[in-house]
């Protein structure tokens, strides 16, 4: 999947053009994969579960911009790209924007709010995230 639209964000600065890395790309699946199992793990507390299930819905969108061959150092702008990476679903990238919004309140506020649907909504779009990565296949150009 080519991108114009991953282009003109490199073009602006909100990323940058780096070959793709397959050992890169499998730790990263393989890290989201990991957090995703233990964020399903009901005896966790619920602020462990979400920061978890944020932490793979991150892993698994930073690995299919590697896969394209960006990177960003921008948290929130690797949540962007999923629309031009994964062919996301705008439902599914806003649900992440605002756990984006909701992880910074719990990281930099120290107030986490974050109710049963929208860890239960958060899980649902990470398994996507993690199923739609896994369809990629081998990282374009990589050794």
């Amino acid at each position: 999947m080519t991108s114009t639209e991953l282009e003109n964000l490199a073009r602006a600065g909100d990323l940058a053009k780096e070959p793709g890395n397959q050992k890169e790309f499998d730790g990263l699946v393989g890290s989201g994969r990991v957090w995703l199992r233990d964020a399903r793990n009901t005896s966790n507390a619920p602020e462990s579960r979400f920061e978890l299930a944020y932490g793979a819905a991150h892993a698994f969108s930073l690995a299919a911009l590697r896969w394209h061959g960006y990177r960003s150092d921008n948290r929130f702008m690797v949540f962007q790209a999923l629309p031009h990476t994964l062919g996301v679903a705008s439902s599914d990238w806003r649900l992440l924007a605002k756990c984006h919004r909701q992880r910074n309140k719990t990281d930099y506020e120290g107030h986490f709010d974050v109710g049963e649907r929208l860890l239960s909504d958060l899980l649902v779009v990470t398994e996507r995230l993690g199923d739609a990565v896994a369809r990629l296949g081998p990282v374009p150009g990589s050794k």
